[in-house]
């Protein structure tokens, strides 16, 4: 299955995070998260089991292509180019410490790339490479992201999204009274793992968020 061409349409202002699955069936975490989001707005979505295998991301994330999401959404893989582009992904998301990315570019142009950024200079370095949005993190504080130390705030969520022309997705602690505050420092969107992963109706949360993102 060939890459799609990446739309022109703006990217949604939600971003959902896959969390590893926790029972023994593989993948099952992510599947049953792709099939809660039926019916809710578009989302942009990222695939991140990074504990699987190549074998087994590989087919989540062919099985995950062929979920009926609402039309505008875009489904992502956190750092496999070659299974983004055999299944027919709309991106990919780096890491801070990923290679070049003007050189990913040029391999894969038709992918989205991303990258997570814990500065406001990888923030604009990370622009002038190439990417299309940027995650920010961590805003608040949070479990998951301890290895990169204190919360950042939102002062300098405000000065990153100032300095870029880019999306910038605020991640790290989001919750839905927390989204308004990311939105008015000019974020684009939040991206979140625990708000979704803990959701029990998953499209009327997205909703409430797309009241406060509008």
């Amino acid at each position: 299955m060939k890459a799609r061409t990446p739309s022109s349409a703006p990217l949604p202002r939600i971003t959902v995070i896959s969390s590893p699955a926790t029972s023994t069936q593989v993948g099952s975490g992510t599947e049953s998260l792709l099939l809660r989001l039926a019916g809710a707005p578009p989302c942009m979505i990222l695939i991140r089991e990074k504990h699987l295998s190549g074998r087994q991301l590989f087919a989540l994330a062919r099985d995950a292509r062929k979920l009926p999401l609402t039309a505008g959404s875009r489904l992502l893989v956190s750092e496999r180019i070659d299974i983004a582009l055999t299944v027919g992904l709309d991106g990919v998301h780096l890491p801070e410490e990923a290679c070049p990315l003007h050189l990913l570019r040029k391999a894969a142009p038709s992918l989205i790339f991303g990258r997570s950024v814990h500065s406001l200079r990888d923030a604009v370095a990370a622009e002038e490479a190439g990417a299309g949005y940027l995650f920010f993190s961590p805003v608040y504080s949070t479990p998951s992201k301890l290895a990169f130390g204190p919360p950042q705030g939102t002062e300098k969520l405000r000065e990153v999204c100032r300095a870029v022309s880019i999306p910038v997705y605020a991640l790290g602690g989001i919750t839905l009274e927390r989204t308004k505050e990311c939105m008015e420092c000019g974020a684009w969107g939040i991206a979140a793992i625990s708000l979704f992963s803990g959701s029990e109706h998953l499209p009327s949360t997205i909703e409430n968020l797309y009241r406060i993102t509008g």
